[in-house]
């Protein structure tokens, strides 16, 4: 008997080794994309337009306190109304500001705001730098939900690669490096997807089922982006009749009506009425469509977005493209993300005066899984080397992405990431 379950361990020796060396590398890679997305690089040293008005809303709110946020709406609709306004983003974006507060609270305490004008002020502010800590902290928290994601749908192995490709994506490290809602909301956009699929699989589960509840209500307190998000989630309910991701329950859709409403109810119980809530996002809809900026910058055909993400990091949206046609047919769980970023798209391409790739930060996660399996499918033709060969490919495309960050970002200081500052950065436009 002893020499038997010698020999059981001998067995099961090769793969518990193997288990080590795929959690030790999934902890490692997670450790480099936390020190990525956290230690700044980015050669644009001063503050963007966007990153100000959050900033002055993280400042009006460690002034006023939570209780008075209605006035802070309230001031928002009285200024915009003004002849000649410039059409600012609105404080019904309440998550973000709110935990860039409380950043603020906890590192700085009662520091008085700094002047704009003052030395220094983009790495200094109180306000501002815990709006970057947000940004950072919430796409760190998006690396190790996709992570765990993938592990999930395709397993340790080749959710490891996926995992690669998210620590070294280009626009993942650029969304930490500022004070953008962008990434913060898509590391909720992410969760919510990840949270859909766990419920289609374990049906009627209840933790499952509060923890999606909580991230929808989450994604809509962030930004008015989460219609684009729940539009996909939708629509992987309505095909799911043919592509059977999973089971459909009752309770499962009154989350899906519940959270949303949640959210909308925190927003309007902050906005002090109905109406103000409104009228904030009526103001906000009007203006956007008159803003000089995104009439210049944030228009174009249908692939648009496609344009851009060539332009940011070809290979592996190449790669993805090629697994959508090659592995997704066969592969569940990449068809629902394929779905998911399918349906998305669909919506936001149409959106007039509204495209922008930091937008597109909500696919990192599909792109980065439908490039993992075709790589993965590329390097099957090795046979016995293809574990080697594919590791070797997934290293090879994580520099080459971390060498596009430095092209972009680092060598050409490109903040908002529109096609002509891209296709400068890339010597296109001279």
């Amino acid at each position: 008997m002893d020499i038997l379950s010698q020999l059981r361990s001998l067995f099961h020796a090769p793969l518990a080794r193997g288990r080590l060396c795929v959690w030790a590398a999934a902890v490692l890679l997670v450790l480099v994309g936390i020190f990525v997305r956290t230690v700044p690089w980015s050669k644009f040293n001063s503050v963007g337009f966007d990153e100000v008005v959050y900033r002055t809303y993280v400042v009006g709110l460690d002034h006023v306190g939570l209780d008075h946020y209605p006035e802070i709406c309230q001031l928002y609709t009285e200024q915009q109304k003004q002849p000649g306004a410039r059409n600012k983003l609105p404080p019904t974006r309440f998550l973000y500001i709110y935990c860039g507060w409380v950043a603020k609270r906890i590192a700085f305490g009662d520091a008085p705001p700094l002047s704009i004008q003052a030395p220094g002020f983009a790495q200094s502010d109180p306000a501002l730098v815990s709006l970057h800590r947000a940004s950072s902290f919430f796409l760190s928290l998006m690396l190790l939900a996709a992570g765990i994601c993938a592990w999930r749908m395709f397993g340790a192995v080749r959710g490891l690669g996926v995992l690669a490709l998210m620590v070294f994506s280009p626009l993942q490290i650029h969304m930490a490096q500022h004070a953008f809602i962008d990434g913060f909301f898509a590391a909720w956009a992410t969760l919510c997807v990840w949270l859909l699929w766990e419920n289609l699989r374990r049906p009627d589960h209840g933790g499952w089922l509060a923890a999606y509840g909580v991230c929808l209500a989450a994604m809509v307190m962030t930004k008015e982006n989460a219609f684009f998000v729940y539009v996909g989630l939708c629509g992987l309910l309505a095909v799911n009749r043919w592509a059977r991701f999973g089971v459909i329950t009752r309770r499962l859709l009154c989350v899906m009506v519940a959270g949303p409403l949640a959210g909308v109810a925190v927003l309007v119980y902050l906005a002090g009425s109905v109406d103000v809530f409104f009228e904030m996002f009526r103001l906000y809809v009007v203006g956007g469509v008159k803003l000089h900026y995104a009439i210049a910058t944030q228009d174009g055909p249908w692939y648009r977005y496609l344009i851009d993400l060539m332009l940011i990091n070809p290979l592996v949206l190449c790669l993805a493209i090629g697994g959508l046609f090659t592995c997704a047919k066969t592969s569940r769980p990449l068809l629902y993300l394929s779905a998911f970023a399918g349906f998305t798209y669909l919506v936001m391409c149409n959106v007039r005066y509204g495209m922008n790739l930091r937008f597109a930060t909500i696919w990192e996660l599909p792109l980065c899984a439908l490039a993992a399996a075709q790589v993965d499918a590329m390097s099957r033709a090795f046979g016995k080397r293809s574990a080697l060969v594919g590791a070797f490919l997934l290293a090879a495309l994580c520099a080459y992405s971390l060498r596009q960050y430095v092209i972009l970002f680092v060598d050409n200081s490109v903040y908002d990431i529109v096609s002509e500052p891209l296709l400068r950065a890339v010597k296109i436009l001279k």
